[in-house]
């Protein structure tokens, strides 16, 4: 016989938030179908009328017909004239293959707990004595994830919700969504790539960076984060030997030690790793890291002369170079500098770029172009992790570049963040002339040096609690604690109008931090 759920249960289950960007039929849908599969509401649990539960929820009558009529469409729910609106058991044991049981919260047990009538419970087991190396133990870069609510986030690799296409890719989102699109990307594509975005990048994105590959030397990953823990993976073990930029980018230097390489710093001046004066090290070197364009994060660019000396040596001593493309699209000249890997004529150069860096981070969109044989063992090697990268983005974002819609954003980026670097360049010298910063020539942060005495950790947490963001520079090195002087500023997510009071506000913390 149909139970009937009390009432209580719905003003527990749903909670109308004025923040919420859904509409409230689509919140009453999530709230049942969420009470269904949950097993709160068991088969054949009779459901209120729309009258009795739009009363309780405090909605429009017509907003839960909606949301019924939608289940029933759906399956969830069955209707039964002069009855009501029942949860439908087909459907769930259509979903589960067995009837469902209501799930029942699991009661985490510790060791040496008690339990009812002095029984002892079982010990879990020792989790941290299994983790063989905690990745929540690497030092990593720390972004608050409400940044948007700092007046002044100079924070590196959010984006700038005005500058953001939203028609354009609305458009490229609706046209993959055509049927004869649908019929592209709905099957699982196992080890491949959407065909369309690989021609896109072959022929659209790596021409700009004098690169020139065929489409089985490409391989699509989610962000440059995957395709570096690919290569590590692939490639590292115990008895290799990385050499790494000092200070470079922190999530590569986690990734190779995740993978038991052992890391030779390099250090940097203000053009790069300096390949003559380094060659006695770089001749140890199984791979090589380095971010040419744009380093991370100093924004230094390897001139030619260095970067073809780098070659020689690596054909020499029998080393790879890992080039990571950081930031090359994001030059004010409009034109990005040549890769490293377009000089390359040997095969030597694992070329690794972005496609959603400046566009928008959260898509997770990235590149590999190397040997074929490599490629070939990436992709395997990718099929056990994720198979292959979303292809409903991939097909919609080779439609973005195919419209020229990512060129025409590239445009207005290089003008934007061109305006923010000249304001932040200028505020800096007016409001804090007591620090250092290299000159920013593209890219989208600004690599600072203070004084002496400064402690950038502590004036990163006293600049939080005023509303101000920065990147203390300490992650960035092999050892935090000798580079305390230096932080990031990033203006990429920061309106052009909030930079100059922003540094004025971050002068006025420092200064307090002064010595007496």
């Amino acid at each position: 016989m149909p139970t009937r759920t009390p009432s209580a249960l719905w003003a527990q289950q749903f909670r109308r938030t004025p923040e919420s960007k859904t509409s409230l039929q689509h919140q009453i849908r999530e709230m049942l179908v969420a009470s269904i599969l949950d097993g709160q509401l068991p088969p054949e649990t009779a459901l209120p009328s729309s009258r009795e539960l739009s009363e309780q929820l405090g909605v429009a009558r017509n907003t839960v017909v909606l949301a019924y009529q939608m289940l029933v469409e759906e399956g969830y729910l069955v209707s039964r004239e002069r009855s009501g609106h029942f949860v439908n058991p087909e459907m769930l044991e259509g979903l589960h293959g067995v009837t469902v049981q209501p799930r029942v919260q699991q009661r985490v047990q510790q060791p040496d707990v008690v339990g009812p009538h002095g029984a002892r419970l079982p010990a879990p087991p020792a989790w941290n004595a299994r983790i063989v190396r905690p990745p929540s133990a690497q030092r990593n870069i720390v972004k608050p994830a409400n940044w948007q609510n700092y007046a002044y986030p100079f924070i590196y690799g959010q984006f700038d919700q005005s500058l953001f296409p939203t028609n354009d890719w609305r458009e490229c989102c609706l046209k993959a969504l055509s049927i004869m699109e649908i019929r592209n990307w709905a099957p699982d594509l196992i080890e491949r790539d959407d065909e369309s975005l690989i021609q896109q990048i072959r022929t659209r994105v790596l021409p700009r960076r004098g690169v020139f590959a065929i489409p089985e030397e490409i391989i699509v990953t989610n962000g440059c984060q995957q395709a570096l823990y690919l290569i590590a993976d692939l490639l590292c073990g115990k008895n290799t030997t990385v050499g790494f930029e000092n200070p470079g980018y922190p999530d590569a230097r986690n990734i190779f030690i995740n993978r038991n390489a052992q890391l030779l710093e390099l250090p940097i001046d203000g053009e790069g790793i300096d390949p003559v004066h380094l060659r006695d090290s770089l001749a140890r070197c199984d791979y090589v890291f380095v971010t040419p364009s744009h380093q991370c994060p100093t924004t230094a660019t390897m001139p030619i002369a260095r970067r073809q000396a780098l070659l020689e040596l690596a054909q020499q001593h029998d080393f790879v170079i890992i080039e990571d493309d950081y930031e090359s699209e994001n030059t004010f000249s409009g034109t990005p500098h040549p890769a490293l890997k377009s000089l390359d004529t040997a095969d030597r150069v694992i070329y690794v770029g972005s496609l959603s860096k400046t566009f928008a981070p959260g898509l997770r969109l990235g590149y590999v172009v190397g040997p074929q044989d490599l490629v070939r063992e990436l992709r395997s090697l990718r099929r056990l992790m994720v198979r292959h990268p979303v292809a409903y983005i991939q097909r919609a974002f080779a439609t973005f570049l195919a419209l020229g819609h990512h060129d025409a954003l590239l445009r207005r980026l290089a003008h934007a963040y061109k305006e923010r670097a000249r304001a932040l360049m200028a505020a800096l010298d007016t409001h804090l002339p007591e620090v250092r910063y290299v000159p920013i020539g593209g890219g989208a942060s600004c690599w600072v040096e203070g004084p002496p005495w400064l402690d950038s950790a502590r004036l990163a947490d006293d600049a939080r609690e005023a509303g101000i963001l920065i990147e203390p520079g300490g992650v960035f090195f092999a050892d935090e604690a000798e580079h305390s002087p230096w932080f990031r500023m990033g203006f990429s997510a920061i309106k052009l109008e909030k930079i100059e009071p922003g540094v004025r506000a971050l002068a006025e913390v420092l200064r307090k931090q002064r010595p007496a």
